[in-house]
């Protein structure tokens, strides 16, 4: 596993830090900067991918620090610890390498995305072509079979051609055909999706082809088809391996003549679309067995996308996981993080919902513990895969006090004394500050009914609530 070398004068930060790194499972070194320029050929370089870089009481320059680490690491990526003023000033070749900054308090997300970040900068160091990884930002995931899919994508985007993306359910193939229309040179026409196995075989033509007044039983009003709508833009069929055959017919009709006709209509109207098919089952073994027509095959098949599963790029899960995770909100959830203990337990599941699965999963954690960090043992049983590594030290994080947002402070076992002593007051200011969060929380930041559940006066969780800033929502 890649390690986090953190340089750093101030102690208090460093431990912060060890909390949170430890909490995560991530490996990490420290040392003061006096240390680093004294002793950095000691350091092992070869699993080191990011340094957090802090304040120095030594009069030293960025551009010095950042050379340095060019010159010890084949490729490095910096975050910088609170702001330096003289990032501005460094040229273009060593701003690169600084990827970020991260204040205290920080929380769970902003400590991730560091990393992730510096992962995809050592990544791109090492393979140009990775360079296509922020042409397809819906794409999550660097591993070579979707580095592949990315390849094929930016060969086919700019080209006006049908496109068959095949591969199992849930593995993303309508995000593929959005990414291919949005790069498109019909980006500015609408995207129109429909589900072929989703439509009674009935209404499956009405659905594409649109039907004048009357056409037939319950046809009340004239109704365009999926196929007007799509004009000037692209229309995705998903699942065209449940179209009836029928229907396979009509459709191979329209894509040879570019043109159709409502049902009970006579006008004839032009298909000025692009096509994107996709689906999860074999359709050359569906032709054998007479289910599927070839000539409609080759039509579609112009140029070929195969999606991998899940299970076969097990290395992108981290990525899966902070990206879904950033979306929760979108949802109304909060965020959720994952040990990497946990990360190495899901990367062994086979994932037979594929990114579908995931992402229910992901939900689910978010439900179940709201900005909390998931270890082994909350994964549901059949997602533990690897035994919890150190149940020791995950029951004392489950005592760790948060900051606002998801930060980690210093742990302390609520019963047991550290041989170094505690700061009474501020430790039992943090507990109340966590108690009064979740009062508020519990009681959707109802503050007299918090009140009632903390068994105070309303008056009473208000100025407490004004001396720990707290805003209600």
């Amino acid at each position: 596993m890649s390690s986090v070398l953190v340089i750093d004068d101030d102690l208090s930060r460093r431990e912060l830090l060890s909390s949170a790194f430890s909490f995560l499972d991530q490996p990490c070194e420290f040392c003061g900067f006096v240390d680093w320029f004294q002793s950095n050929s000691e350091i092992s370089t070869d699993q080191i991918n990011l340094v957090l870089l802090g304040q120095s009481q030594l009069p030293i320059s960025l551009e010095k620090l950042v050379k340095d680490f060019q010159d010890k690491f084949a490729s490095i990526a910096v975050v910088t610890l609170d702001e330096w003023s003289d990032v501005a000033e460094l040229s273009d070749s060593l701003r690169q390498c600084v990827v970020g900054q991260l204040s205290v308090p920080f929380n769970y997300q902003q400590l991730l995305d560091c990393l992730h970040r510096a992962q995809l900068f050592r990544l791109r160091a090492d393979d140009a072509s990775l360079a296509q990884v922020d042409l397809f930002s819906g794409l999550v995931g660097i591993s070579q079979s979707m580095l592949q899919v990315r390849r094929a994508m930016s060969q086919v985007a700019g080209r006006d051609v049908n496109v068959l993306i095949t591969g199992e359910s849930g593995t993303g193939k309508e995000v593929v055909a959005r990414s291919l229309h949005d790069h498109s040179v019909r980006k500015n026409g609408p995207f129109v999706p429909i589900n072929c196995g989703a439509i009674p075989a009935d209404l499956l033509e009405s659905e594409l082809f649109g039907h004048e007044k009357g056409a037939f039983t319950g046809a009340v009003s004239s109704r365009p088809g999926r196929f007007e709508l799509a004009q000037g833009g692209t229309l995705f069929l998903d699942e065209v391996g449940d179209m009836p055959l029928p229907m396979q017919v009509k459709l191979l009709r329209v894509l040879q003549e570019r043109k159709f006709e409502r049902i009970g209509g006579t006008k004839t109207l032009d298909a000025d679309i692009r096509v994107i098919a996709a689906t999860h089952k074999n359709l050359e073994e569906m032709i054998e067995t007479g289910e599927f027509r070839e000539d409609l095959y080759y039509r579609l098949n112009v140029f070929p996308i195969d999606m991998p599963p899940l299970r076969e790029r097990a290395g992108d899960l981290p990525l899966l996981l902070d990206e879904l995770s950033r979306r929760l909100p979108e949802q109304g959830l909060d965020a959720v993080r994952f040990q990497n203990s946990a990360i190495a337990s899901l990367q062994l599941h086979p994932w037979p919902g594929n990114v579908r699965e995931l992402s229910n999963l992901i939900e689910r954690m978010a439900i179940l513990y709201p900005n909390g960090v998931v270890g082994v043992s909350e994964l549901p049983p059949k997602f533990q895969n690897v035994p919890e590594p150190n149940p020791e030290l995950y029951e004392q994080a489950e005592n760790a006090v948060l900051l606002e947002g998801g930060g980690i402070s210093q742990t302390v076992e609520l019963d047991k004394l550290p041989d170094e002593g505690i700061d009474l007051k501020k430790h039992l200011e943090t507990i109340e500050q966590r108690l009064l969060e979740q009062a508020l929380t519990v009681n959707d930041n109802v503050v007299a009914r918090a009140a009632e559940t903390l068994n105070i006066r309303r008056t009473t969780l208000v100025e407490k609530m004004r001396k720990y800033g707290m805003q209600r929502k």
